[in-house]
């Protein structure tokens, strides 16, 4: 990739950084390592196909309107509502007038106020548990419509239960683990080719554990930067085994490139300053 715009004196600079989301979700997270010089190397371990049973999600979208909220926790959950309407012709139904819409991070809601949906809300923390608890009591007596992945975490609908909101919860897409891995990619990770590894989900450190083992993934922590974005990825990683991780609180891409600029310049100074790293 062209680093335009990247100098020497960049920490990140030449850093070989595997990103392991599905390229349309990385565009910013791309540009942003590649202009501070790094080397972005894309492995998507999650990708997505199409409900078994498309009735559920039907049957919300014809009444969609008469939801008072609409929560997203993802991009692809946008995407599913908007494809799924069109293909069904009920496209003058989405956005429904009435339902306001929230949104777990920045760029989810950007997703859905393109589609054009009108984003009442946007979480200040990234999860959806956060969303959850800060839109709190505004949700009690309200109708939540929450399209979701087959295998998003089952805590959401209950914690919006708990503040009084009666919930449609619907799989809107399911999470699978993608054919035909470039295994040369993969073959540089587990031989310590890359700098750093980015995981923006539980199901990609679940996916990629499977593909290269749990000891194995455990092992890396000791060779290159194993980099959580989001506290309950980190949390999956960690069940996993993986104790020495770096976090990126937010989801942005602008948070991720902070997170690993930060860190590197720390590993930096302490090797100027004759400090080995454990």
């Amino acid at each position: 990739m062209d680093s335009i715009g990247a100098t020497s004196e960049s920490v990140l600079s030449c850093k070989r950084v595997v990103i392991t989301r599905a390229a349309r979700q990385s565009v910013d997270l791309v540009e942003g390592l590649g202009k501070l010089g790094a080397i972005p190397v894309l492995l998507p371990l999650v990708a997505f196909s199409a409900p078994e049973d498309y009735g559920p999600m039907d049957a919300a979208l014809d009444r969609l309107e008469q939801f008072d909220w609409i929560i997203f926790t993802s991009e692809n959950a946008v995407r599913a509502v908007i494809k799924r309407a069109e293909v069904r012709g009920s496209l003058r139904n989405v956005p429904g007038r009435r339902s306001r819409a929230a949104a777990v991070g920045p760029t989810t809601a950007t997703a859905a106020e393109r589609a054009g949906f009108f984003v009442d809300y946007q979480a200040q923390t990234h999860s959806g548990a956060a969303l959850a608890n800060e839109l709190g009591e505004k949700l009690r007596g309200q109708t939540v419509f929450l399209p979701r992945s087959d295998r998003a975490n089952p805590d959401l609908p209950q914690l919006l239960r708990n503040y009084g909101a009666e919930v449609t919860e619907v799989v809107a897409y399911r999470t699978v683990t993608p054919v035909n891995l470039d295994k040369k990619k993969i073959a540089a990770i587990v031989n310590g080719e890359v700098e750093a590894i980015l995981f923006f989900s539980p199901t990609a450190v679940e996916h990629f554990a499977g593909i290269v083992s749990v000891d194995k993934l455990r092992d890396l922590q000791n060779h290159l930067v194993i980099t959580a974005v989001g506290p309950v990825t980190a949390n999956a990683l960690r069940q996993s085994g993986v104790d020495t991780l770096l976090l990126a609180e937010d989801t942005t891409a602008a948070a991720v490139v902070a997170a690993l600029e930060k860190h590197f310049a720390g590993t930096r100074e302490a090797s100027a300053a004759g400090v080995v790293q454990e």
